[in-house]
């Protein structure tokens, strides 16, 4: 039988334009490549500007990720500048980052990926119908649920952001905002709302403690089965209807995983450096390469552009000596050459090595048994990838379960906001590098900064997108999509549902493109046809 070559675009679903050709012989997937077909240019248009720039930009490169690119730039810039951050501050901050993460499960899980499982390839399993009348696109019974849901922990946001998206309250040194008791407790009410409406009822079927209660994957299992509610949340039924349709046998990946960790304790980051950082996270960060966990060291990072529409630049470089991008000429998917450039995504490497960022990598730094006290120490999924390996199945799970530990923390951190103390502390602006970095709800996201005679000489960010969909690097190992990808059995060639399965469990995102403008004049600068 021949090779079949199938271009697919778009794979991404509301967010941005990620494009896949894949090469399938005998019925599975032999060779694949990712294709980021948007250039994103924001590190151009900060360059020769006011270092706060960051923090009114950046938030703007993604309307769902926002809160998370201005905690990385408020970030850097502590670090540039050496501020002092009050512990309110940092809890604020964390309340934000959290409350955006946790919007962004619910959303994601019903719009971007469940109704897949609609899809007709599963139509001869038992539990199909059932699975149709829940998630199926926008008339599901429990997807309107879910939707209406995902905007509560938004609200909360907003409270102390002022709005979300776009909002710009963090900045070096603090935070914009100073709560009034009310504010506090509006934003338990719609915590608790958030709760009654979807997660216990609909998505676990339990209360949330005992869901966290779950260590094992074997606990797990019996957690499903221990009685009605549970099994038929919608949470059972992903895990039943996930191993009965295979979802546990495809898109493998890498297996090599990197978190940069976030949510800084409120009393060990109030002198932000970069050394200190790793010691302040409540999120542990970390390199997980299969076997053993490896400290996170920012200056292991290197980004490839072999494969990549960039001119001027060498491989392997770190991103505090990478140059601003230059564009090269761009080609349609049909049309690029896959063996030289063919991708705006960069390609990252952790160490030398293609690593996976997300919800997956998060919960196995979670496993590690040298967390610290003040870190999250949960075991579950150190089992789960004994037991089952990575897979589409796996990296599904860990976002979800994400979902009543964020919901503890964010209670948690509003109780302990102290109405009558410090929020913000002016610093003292200065030449400098820094490095600023989080969790988005994809996974690791980090900016670094240059300042040289008061102006940013350069500015780089890369998000986890940048992580997954990364073509080949230098020596043309591919990217985890593009691994995750081989091996994938297609079913259909004219409806190859599995690829899309494949990248959209990893919540690829690919917003990011250029809007240059000269803001007086309204000349437009620059345009990027693809």
């Amino acid at each position: 039988m021949s090779v079949k070559e199938l271009n697919i675009s778009p794979v991404g679903r509301v967010e941005g334009d990620l494009d896949v050709k894949v090469y399938i012989d005998n019925g599975k997937v032999t060779r694949a490549h990712t294709q980021a077909a948007m250039f994103r240019g924001f590190e151009k248009i900060m360059a020769g500007k006011d270092p706060q720039s960051g923090l009114i930009v950046t938030p703007r490169i993604c309307g769902i990720c926002g809160g998370s690119h201005l905690y990385c730039a408020s970030s850097a810039l502590d670090t540039a500048w050496g501020t002092k951050l009050s512990p309110n501050a940092l809890l604020l901050r964390a309340i934000g980052q959290a409350s955006e993460t946790l919007q962004s499960i619910p959303r994601w899980y019903y719009a971007i990926f469940a109704t897949d499982l609609a899809n007709k390839k599963y139509a001869d399993k038992p539990l199909y119908k059932e699975v149709v009348k829940r998630w199926s696109a926008y008339v599901g019974e429990t997807f309107q649920i879910g939707l209406t849901a995902s905007g509560l922990p938004v609200q909360i946001y907003a409270l102390f952001g002022g709005q979300w998206p776009h909002s710009s309250y963090m900045v070096p040194g603090g935070v914009m905002c100073a709560p009034t008791l009310k504010d506090v407790t509006r934003a338990h009410a719609i915590l608790a709302q958030f709760k009654n409406d979807w997660l216990e009822p609909v998505w676990l079927g339990c209360s949330i403690e005992r869901y966290m209660e779950i260590k094992t994957w074997d606990d797990m299992l019996a957690w499903v089965d221990e009685n009605e509610s549970q099994r038929n949340s919608d949470l059972g039924l992903l895990i039943r209807a996930g191993l009965e349709f295979g979802l546990d046998k495809f898109g493998q990946g890498v297996g090599k995983f990197l978190a940069t960790g976030t949510y800084l304790h409120k009393d060990l980051y109030n002198n932000p450096t970069i050394e200190g950082r790793n010691n302040a996270l409540i999120q542990s960060s970390g390199f997980f390469d299969g076997e053993n966990y490896h400290e996170f060291d920012h200056m292991k990072v290197s980004e490839h552009v072999k494969h990549s529409w960039y001119n001027d630049q060498e491989d392997g470089l770190h991103p505090w000596d990478e140059p601003l991008p230059t564009p090269a000429e761009s080609q349609t998917l049909h049309d690029s050459d896959f063996d030289s450039q063919y991708s705006w995504s960069k390609a990252p490497r952790y160490d030398g090595h293609a690593a996976e960022a997300g919800p997956l990598a998060r919960v196995i730094m979670n496993a590690n048994p040298n967390n610290k006290d003040h870190q999250i120490k949960d075991p579950l999924f150190g089992d789960i990838i004994k037991k089952l390996g990575p897979s589409v199945f796996t990296r599904v799970l860990a976002r979800v379960h994400e979902a009543p530990r964020i919901y503890k923390f964010i209670e948690q951190w509003l109780s302990e906001i102290d109405l009558d103390g410090e929020f913000y502390t002016k610093p003292v602006e200065k030449d400098g590098k820094g490095f600023g970095a989080t969790e988005a709800a994809r996974g690791a996201l980090a900016h670094w900064i240059e300042i040289k005679d008061g102006v940013i000489k350069n500015y780089q960010v890369m998000a986890p997108t940048t992580w997954n969909v990364g073509p080949q690097d230098g020596n043309d190992n591919p990217g985890p999509i593009e691994t995750a990808l081989l091996g994938t059995k297609i079913e259909d060639p004219l409806d190859p549902v599995e690829v899309g399965i494949v990248a959209r469990s990893f919540d690829s995102c690919l917003v990011c493109t250029v809007h240059a403008h000269d803001a007086q004049s309204g000349v437009e600068l620059s345009r990027f046809k693809l």
